[in-house]
């Protein structure tokens, strides 16, 4: 084995193959450490027990060789670092040395020579009271302090925590998101592990410090229970637990089961205080009520006695009346069974006696089932509108290339935000548009409609196709080459679902002119401004709930997506768009009112055709 010298690792140029970036191997140098064993590993980097120049013992994080070529991961690696830089305290290892520009990228933190605490709960079971209190209140420490310093972990889980003389030690910011920081990861991609990470996380709301504090209640479940508190099993069911708030704490203490669950709540809202769980814990430490002061949730209805009907002993039937047979004619014969050998006779065997069974079976308890809505089992999530059929990721693999868009069970729609605001905000345009130029606004929302059912078949086409052939290569390529025909189609159907949407929007302008003449006592023409707004306002809402609308849905919200990709455009895009709609509406209320088509100013045809009331 030729060690790596410090020298080589500084000077090498960073290589473009990854075959070139074997792993290193034990007591090498890397940098000024020599590395001594492997202690931990995960998705992003193996953790190795290392000696610094001076001997001492370090914990030094690589990135794996087929990450440490891709940015993204370097940039990851250097937000870890940026993040652990602010954070201050006895309960987070700190950070001591890094390089994430060299070949190799690494961090140094302090060594933690103790067990994690999943580890610790394995061989010695749940925490008792006044250790569970001790690491629930150290990891609520290193939380408050990691969040004073701007910072989200993301991960906090019981293979994140390790114990030193039962003190708790936080570890592994690979996935930490400091909070003003723009998220670094692809849209949609949710990175944590199942069972530990808040509900929030998975219905693709924004992370903030309640994500933690989820985990952290999470965690702290397990180490009074001894069993991860959402099961284990298919990745969907679990996070399907996570998402409907039903833990298993079947396992733990009736006198604090109340407070976890209400600390597990999918609702951020109705959650406790972190400070009020770690006096409840402190309380229960001592013997005292945990949450006499708090308002929980309760996970099971009260104990109630019920009355056990004494055993008796059953008296034995009685003995069966025996058969009797008809000798045929002729001399009887004994069948070969019943020839009785040579010799003295011998009595028959005594009929076995009755034994009643042991007291204990009758006396033991029923098995206890759990009250309605405790389920440890729950079936996989109902599908969303929409959504395209297929089969359920298993997998550690499968899962993680679904919320990157790829494999068989991608669909890049999923947990995606709604945009409703946004498209609130062209709802608005519309209206006014209609006020200003109602066919010009009629064949705009056409147009809006055939773009966006072409958009939904585009995207919709991909994810059938890679659920059927997995995804590769030429995917893009057979996307633009059909998206002429895409096109097409979603022409003709906008041609169709465009009826009903124009029929109602007639239907409100003379509604409303009529509702506004019989209020104000005066002639309202359908060519004056609110009608019109109301006509296209009643139209576009017509269009998004009527039929085919959830086509129009689905490819109107990739459409703004796709043109607000952060929530600085998203903001952008929906002032953009009510600045618009209130010019559009002041010039023409200021003006010469409706122009019905361009240049011409006159008459609408409406009045001409159906005169005002």
């Amino acid at each position: 084995m030729v060690p790596m010298t410090a020298d080589a690792i500084a000077d090498g140029p960073v290589p473009d193959d990854a075959e070139e970036l074997e792993e290193p191997r034990e007591h090498t140098r890397l940098g000024q450490y020599r590395l001594v064993q492997r202690i931990g590993e995960g998705g992003m980097g193996v953790v190795h027990l290392a000696l610094d120049r001076h001997g001492r013992a370090v914990a030094l994080k690589v990135l794996r060789p087929h990450i440490a070529l891709d940015p993204d991961a370097r940039t990851r690696l250097a937000r870890e670092v940026n993040s652990l830089s602010r954070v201050s305290s006895p309960f987070v290892a700190p950070i001591i040395d890094a390089d994430v520009e060299g070949p190799r990228p690494y961090i140094v933190t302090r060594y933690v020579p103790g067990p994690s605490l999943d580890e610790q709960v394995a061989e010695r079971g749940l925490l008792p009271p006044a250790e569970l209190y001790r690491v629930a209140h150290g990891l609520a420490e290193a939380l408050d302090a990691i969040h004073g310093a701007g910072v989200i972990h993301r991960d906090v889980k019981p293979a994140n925590v390790l114990l030193v003389d039962g003190e708790p030690v936080l570890i592994d910011f690979g996935i930490a998101h400091v909070a003003d920081d723009v998220r670094l990861t692809m849209a949609g991609l949710v990175m944590g592990t199942p069972g530990y990470l808040a509900p929030e996380v998975i219905s693709g709301q924004d992370v903030t410090p309640a994500t933690d504090w989820w985990g952290w209640a999470a965690t702290t479940a397990f180490a009074a229970g001894g069993v991860p508190p959402f099961g284990r099993g298919a990745m969907s069911a679990v996070l399907a637990r996570v998402a409907q708030g039903e833990p298993d704490l079947l396992a733990v203490d009736p006198r604090i089961e109340p407070l976890l669950y209400a600390a597990l709540a999918p609702d951020p809202a109705q959650r406790p205080h972190h400070h009020e769980v770690v006096a409840a814990l402190e309380s229960y430490a001592h013997g005292a009520p945990a949450t006499a002061a708090i308002e929980v949730r309760r996970v099971r209805p009260p104990t109630q006695v019920l009355a056990v009907v004494p055993t008796s002993v059953m008296q034995p039937a009685p003995p069966a009346a025996p058969a009797v047979a008809v000798a045929p004619t002729g001399p009887p014969v004994a069948p070969p069974a019943a020839r009785a050998p040579a010799g003295p006779p011998v009595a028959p065997p005594a009929a076995p006696a009755l034994v009643p069974p042991p007291p204990q079976w009758a006396s033991a308890p029923a098995p206890v089932q759990p009250p309605p809505g405790y389920h440890q089992h729950l079936p996989a999530p109902a599908p969303v509108p929409g959504q395209v059929a297929g089969p359920v990721p298993e997998s550690e693999s499968d899962w993680d290339a679904a919320r990157q868009g790829l494999g068989p069970y991608a669909d890049p729609r999923i947990g995606r935000p709604s945009r409703a605001g946004t498209l609130l905000a062209l709802l608005a345009l519309l209206g006014s548009l209609s006020a200003a130029a109602p066919v010009v606004a009629a064949m705009a929302l056409l147009g809006w409609i055939a773009l966006a059912r072409t958009a939904d078949r585009s995207v919709t086409s991909l994810v059938m196709r890679r659920h059927e052939r997995g995804a590769r290569s030429s995917d893009v390529a057979v996307a633009v080459a059909s998206s002429p025909w895409h096109l097409v189609v979603g022409t003709i159907g906008a041609l169709l679902t465009a009826v009903l949407p124009l029929f109602v929007g007639l239907c409100a302008l003379f509604a409303t002119a009529l509702v506004l003449g019989i209020a104000s006592g005066a002639d309202v023409s359908t060519g004056q401004t609110i009608p019109l707004v109301a006509a296209g306002i009643f139209a576009g809402l017509t269009a998004w709930w009527g039929p085919g609308g959830a086509s129009l849905r689905r490819g109107s919200r990739s459409i703004v997506r796709g043109i607000s990709p952060g929530e600085t455009m998203r903001q952008v895009l929906a002032a953009l768009l009510l600045v618009a709609a209130a010019g559009i509406l002041a010039v023409t209320v200021t003006g010469d009112g409706a122009t019905w088509w361009p240049r011409t100013t006159a008459p609408s045809w409406v009045d001409t055709t159906v005169p005002a009331p």
